[in-house]
Order: C-alpha cells, then structure tokens, then sequence
C-alpha cells in the first residue's frame, strides 16, 4: 500500500457588503464590478475539507455533506483541480527536509476529497464561497503550491476568492482579459474592527429557486441598471466603504451596505423574467432595522441580502442585545431559548431577557411564531485554518 498524504482545512463564509453580480467573462468567472466583504467567524460558519492524496487512488473523488459528488470534465472543480496541480511544487516534510513528492509526480497521485458544511448549502449563506475557499485552500497547501491562490478559488466560484483572506476583503474587479489582476487583496484584518458584530436571520434554509449564477446571468442579459451599477455606481461606494471600514465609521458603513443591498435586489427585480430573493419576512425584517435605526441620528444596524431571503445584519457590539430584544419580540419563536442556535456569549439569552423593548414607531406587524427559523450570532473572523500535513 503506498503512502497517503493528507491535509485538513477549515475556510470561512463571507458576506460581501457591496455585492458581485454578473460576469464579464463566464469561462474565466470574471466579474462585472469589484466586491468587498467581511469574513464571519469560523466558530459559527464554517467548511471543513480533508485532502488525501495517494498513488492507489485511480483518479479524483469528491464527498459533500456525506454524499458522493461527480467531478465532471471542464467544471469549476476540475478547473479548480487542474489549477492547482499546474503550480504544484515538492513536498517536503518540514522536519526533515525529506522531498515526499516531486512536482512532477503529482499527476500520478489521485485526491480523496471530503467537504463538509455547518450551515446548509446552497440557502443563501455563501456556501460555494466557503466550499471552493476551502478546497483551493486545503489542496493548494497539500500540493504546496506557492502565491496568490484567490485567482484560483475565483474560477470555481467567484466569491470564494473572499474566502482566503479574514477580516474585511476586496476582490478587484481586473481590466487584463486573461484575468489575472482579478484577484482578493485583504483590507483589514479581523482584529481591526473588534467591536463589529453579525446577526443572521435565517428566514429559509432550503436550496434557492434561482441559483446565483444563472440569475446574474439573466440580470447581465436583460437589467437596464446592471450598465450604470458595475461602471459608476459601485466604484464610488467601494472607495467610499473601504475608508468607512479602516476609519470605524459605522454610520457610513451602515448606509452604504444597506444602499448596495437594495440596488442589488432592484436589479434583480427588473431581470427578465423578474428575480425575487426577499420575501414578506425579509422585508419586514428591514422595516424593522429601519424602526430600530430612526431612534438615533445615525445608523446603528445595517442590513445586507444576498441572493436568498436570509438577513444579515451588521451592527457594534452594544446594539446586539437591543436590537435581539426587538427582533425576537416581532419575530417570536415558540420555544424563545432556542431562537439563537450559535453564540459565543453563553448569558446573551439572559441579557436580552432582561433589556427593556425599545419604543420604535413604523415597526412591522409582529410576525407569525417561527417564521424566522433560527439566528446565528457572530463576528469578523479569521481566513483559512489548515492542519498539519499527516502521512499514512
């Protein structure tokens, strides 16, 4: 039996806060406009990758949450795959100095690869982000290959390009048609903003009706503000957001996040034929930031929708247990202990209970009991965590 090379690694969800939407070059998965999100914590949000790679396997094999997955010739995967393999280097034990594999052989090795989600797939909670940052990362460290990997993660999804860097990440948008200044540039690390925290209203953790890549598609062929968004619009607010973030300047911030969101979902509404992601939950979900955000002279809750109904929510610290105490008495839960499912403060559930409702005007209607199913609590977090190498 030969030998089994094998590396695990762990890579985050990211949500963009000015969002991508539309390709300018489908082969390439290049974008029409730049992007920029925050990284969430990998406590909460989560995929984890283990790479085998050994002589006895007779080709590449994949595992998602249990459950084998083709890998199909020309994919994002096999792309992703071929990649890699074409900018592998030696392995080397870096105890010993010992050349495991030469760069040469690797085409000879087949990989095992087994990935798995802590959040559900395909609902709207970046996880092709998280699962192709998580497979660039995790063979790219096993095959040692050197450089900027985000180009890379970028062909299997573009947001996944995100996803190799903590704290807050820009992806260029690139003028090179080859596409190789289209890449993920850190802006702030996680521990730049240590007050910034994110709410997730899950409102539907089902597989979306409209998947993200055929529905940017539809909106490049057919929006009339697809032009306007990703050559004006969307270059202003990303010089504009990327200062708000390395000056702390939430209210600013706030505002143009919510601004993004609600373009990026009107552009989707005039798509032919129309895309809805939001639904009634949603956007009661946004009068109530909205109510909760008219209480003081600048914004202290900003919400972002990507494309599915779940809310996510940026806000400071001292505003989570108020606004949890709004958002759980308009959108009640039957068993009210078990409404935050994933916190690292173990007496939030105590707090909010004893915080005083805040007096809001224009609020939703409050809603029918557990039309949110559950609310994860997190922060900006680290970039892709990998093991160290084991061999069998």
């Amino acid at each position: 039996m030969a030998k089994q090379f094998s590396i695990t690694c762990t890579a985050p969800v990211n949500i963009a806060v000015i969002k991508y939407w539309g390709k300018r070059d489908v082969a390439l998965n290049l974008p029409l406009n730049s992007s920029l999100s925050g990284t969430l914590h990998q406590d909460d949000l989560k995929t984890t990758t283990t790479v085998t790679a050994s002589t006895d396997f007779s080709g590449d094999s994949l595992v998602l949450n249990d459950e084998p997955q083709a890998i199909k010739a020309g994919s994002r995967l096999d792309v992703c795959l071929k990649e890699l393999r074409n900018r592998a280097e030696d392995l080397v034990d870096e105890k010993t100095g010992e050349v495991l594999v030469k760069k040469e052989d690797w085409p000879l090795l087949g990989l095992q690869i087994v990935s798995h989600n802590n959040f559900p797939t395909a609902a709207g909670l970046a996880s092709s982000a998280a699962g192709f940052g998580c497979l660039v990362a995790s063979v790219g460290k096993l095959l040692n290959v050197q450089g900027d990997l985000t180009a890379i993660a970028r062909r299997g999804s573009g947001s996944a390009s995100r996803s190799l860097f903590g704290g807050w990440v820009k992806w260029d948008v690139g003028v090179l048609a080859d596409g190789s200044d289209s890449i993920a540039l850190q802006v702030a690390d996680e521990k730049h903003w240590e007050d910034m925290r994110v709410l997730i209203f899950v409102v539907r953790d089902e597989k979306k009706d409209v998947g993200s890549t055929d529905g940017m598609q539809q909106s490049v062929a057919t929006s009339p503000l697809m032009k306007e968004r990703a050559e004006t619009i969307v270059p202003q607010r990303m010089a504009e957001i990327e200062k708000a973030i390395l000056n702390k300047d939430f209210g600013t911030f706030a505002q143009i996040t919510m601004v993004d969101s609600d373009d990026f979902h009107e552009v989707c509404h005039t798509t032919v034929p129309p895309i809805y992601y939001m639904n009634d939950v949603s956007r009661n979900v946004v009068q109530l930031v909205r109510a909760y955000n008219a209480l003081f002279p600048q914004p202290r809750v900003a919400y972002t929708y990507d494309a599915g109904p779940n809310a996510v929510l940026y806000l400071l610290k001292d505003d989570v247990v108020p606004f949890l105490k709004l958002g759980l008495h308009y959108f009640p839960f039957s068993d009210p202990s078990a409404a935050v499912v994933r916190t690292r403060d173990e007496n939030l559930w105590d707090q909010v209970q004893a915080h005083e409702l805040p007096n809001v005007s224009d609020a939703p209607a409050v809603s029918a009991p557990d039309s949110i199913k559950y609310i994860i609590q997190t922060l900006i977090g680290p970039g892709p965590i990998a093991s160290p190498l084991s061999i069998q």
